[in-house]
């Protein structure tokens, strides 16, 4: 073959190499443009994926809601989560600590008018005060576990670094789902033993209206409980089964329910927890700092008679009739009286009572009989306006 012939031949293969390259390339766009697909491995997954399609796939993994590839709610709650829920809660917590501190510059610890008498009236009983630090030992470390999986990337990681932080956050997740079972039981207990009494009567809506007498000194008339009580009881029963069903259901997460109804279950309980916990902080000022001699109620079971007269003055009228004012304590004479309902102040609030005579001696009950001492009995409560 002669050199030319060759030549001519190496033309027309690089010819044909060079259209191939140029062509074979628009050869996907005319297939689209002629409507043929072809299906590779894989390619309705990632379309799905892609898609974030919300309808069921196929799968040989057998469980609640395995076959569904994305799921709405999930992001959803993230979203809520991150964007409303984290900045909300912590503007609502931080504005109670700004309330009770500046409600405590002005206001001041709210003191026993007159002092103290030095007389004991019984309150609470051995039972009920081991419930309340049972619920209340079981909140505190619910609440502050909770908040260390809300808010601890923003605070602890600055402090403890991200390793630190990780340890610390994976320390509280086990703490609350062991301590979380626990709240049901501690919210049974407490309805049982604080229940009764605990219905709103007339008395109580003129309580707010008075505000308790929370920023005068001319309390309200009350009770056994006044109205703030009753409405701090019933805001602990309702959130505490609010969050007790939603937690059990984060918690337990294997009687079939599907990741709408975890989803759904998590903003109950992420809302209702941040909202309790804001609460508690107000309950928790009154009955420490904020009031003198309001948690001897729940420490020793007894409270000065001149702190019932003055914000419980009902409760104590009907104390002292029944002979509970003035009785020694830890004696089982006075046990069985305090165990006695007939003298708790449940009934309808009897009227105001006329102020005791200083002169006159009441009647001898005994050594573990009620009744002041001329030398000790507070002076009468102020009239509410």
């Amino acid at each position: 073959m002669s050199k030319h012939r060759r030549y001519r031949r190496a033309l027309r293969w690089s010819l044909l190499l060079l259209a191939l390259v140029l062509v074979l390339p628009l050869v996907p766009y005319a297939v689209a443009a002629g409507g043929t697909q072809f299906n590779t491995p894989g390619v309705e997954l990632w379309d799905a994926v892609r898609a974030r399609v919300q309808g069921p796939m196929r799968t040989q993994v057998e469980g609640v809601q395995s076959n569904q590839l994305i799921n709405y709610w999930g992001d959803q709650w993230r979203l809520f989560r991150s964007q409303l829920l984290v900045p909300i809660g912590a503007v609502m917590l931080l504005a109670m600590l700004g309330i009770i501190t500046v409600f405590y510059l002005v206001r001041g610890r709210i003191e026993i008018e007159g002092g103290r008498s030095g007389v004991l009236v019984p309150r609470f009983s051995v039972n009920q005060r081991v419930v309340h630090w049972l619920a209340a030992t079981v909140f505190i470390v619910l609440g502050l576990t909770g908040l260390v999986l809300l808010y601890g990337r923003y605070v602890l990681v600055p402090l403890l670094g991200p390793e630190g932080f990780g340890v610390t956050a994976s320390a509280c997740k086990e703490m609350h789902n062991l301590f979380g079972p626990l709240f049901p039981v501690a919210i049974l207990a407490i309805m049982f033993s604080f229940g009764r009494g605990n219905s709103f009567r007339g008395i109580d809506f003129q309580w707010f209206l008075k505000a308790g007498g929370l920023f005068g000194h001319a309390m309200a008339d009350s009770g056994y409980y006044n109205g703030g009580q009753k409405t701090w009881f019933w805001l602990t029963v309702l959130f505490g089964i609010a969050m007790s069903v939603t937690g059990l259901i984060l918690v337990f997460p294997n009687f079939g329910q599907g990741r709408e109804a975890m989803a759904v279950a998590h903003v109950i309980h992420g809302v209702v927890a941040v909202g309790f916990i804001t609460a508690s902080l107000g309950h928790i000022y009154i009955g420490t700092l904020g009031m003198e001699g309001a948690a001897e109620s729940m420490t020793n079971g007894y409270v000065d008679a001149a702190w019932a007269k003055e914000h419980h003055n009902l409760w104590y009228a009907e104390m002292e009739r029944a002979g509970m004012v003035g009785v020694s304590p830890n004696t089982m004479e006075e046990v069985k009286r305090h165990d006695d309902r007939d003298f708790r102040g449940f009934g309808q609030p009897l009227g105001r009572r006329e102020p005791l005579d200083p002169t006159v001696s009441p009647p001898n009950r005994g050594p573990t009989g009620g009744g002041i001492s001329p030398a000790a009995t507070p002076s009468a409560p102020k009239e509410s306006t």
